[in-house]
Parts: structure tokens; C-alpha cells; sequence
């Protein structure tokens, strides 16, 4: 059964999209922890991170580094990178770009337009 990410990607389930080539694919979480919190997947599903082939290993790292440098550009933010694999079992990384007032595990509650909003500003 297709994950909630590949569902996504493939379009069944509407995303705030920044980001997206032939290999990855870039959407803001839905439960942020900090406006611009964005997820980066691998088209391939697969369980955990270090089970990707080296090519999809490094066109992830490649969007991450991508994405994450926009971020910094456009927000002014320091990002965090994290990987954590208990979610969704579906390789992914979350960037959360942070400030004074970032908290671990806090998440925030935004509207459709303060999403699109920060999409818009985001995306590529």
C-alpha cells in the first residue's frame, strides 16, 4: 500500500509543493513545528534512508542542500536538518528553518493562505 508521501507525489493528495525534479519532491509538513518546516522525499518509496540506492541517496542529499540554501536565502534562517524515520514509512527529511523562537516538538497550527503564503515564497 502506497504511503501518505507517495500519495502526495503522485497527486492524490494536495501538498504545498516548493520543491520537485525526476528524483525528489519538496512540500511544506502540514504539522509544522516553525513556519517553512518543509519535508524532503525521494519519488522511491522506500522504508528507511540508508536503504535508497546510492543515486537516489544523492539526489536527496542534492534537493536537501538545494532547498535548504533557499530557505536560508528567503527566510533568513539557520536550518535544521533531521531525520527521524518513525513517522512515515517512507524515507524524508525535515528542514525547519529556526530562529529565537523555534521549540522542539512544538507544532503550529496555520491557515491554507498562511501555507500557500510561505509555499509561494519557497518554491522554485
Amino acid at each position: 500500500m502506497a504511503t501518505i508521501f507517495s500519495k502526495i507525489i503522485n497527486g492524490d493528495i494536495p501538498s504545498y509543493k516548493i520543491y520537485e525534479d525526476e528524483k525528489t519532491y519538496a512540500f511544506l509538513d502540514i504539522n509544522p513545528e516553525v513556519k517553512g518546516h518543509t519535508l524532503v522525499v525521494p519519488k522511491v518509496e522506500v522504508d528507511k534512508i540508508y536503504d535508497l540506492s546510492d543515486e537516489d541517496w544523492a539526489a536527496l542529499w542534492a534537493t536537501v542542500k538545494k532547498v535548504a540554501k533557499r530557505m536560508e536565502e528567503v527566510l533568513g534562517a539557520r536550518v535544521v536538518m533531521k531525520v527521524m524515520g518513525t513517522d512515515v514509512p517512507h524515507a524524508h527529511v525535515h528542514l525547519e528553518p529556526i530562529d529565537a523562537n523555534w521549540q522542539y516538538g512544538k507544532t503550529l497550527q496555520l491557515s491554507d493562505e498562511e501555507f500557500k503564503a510561505i509555499a509561494k515564497k519557497l518554491a522554485f
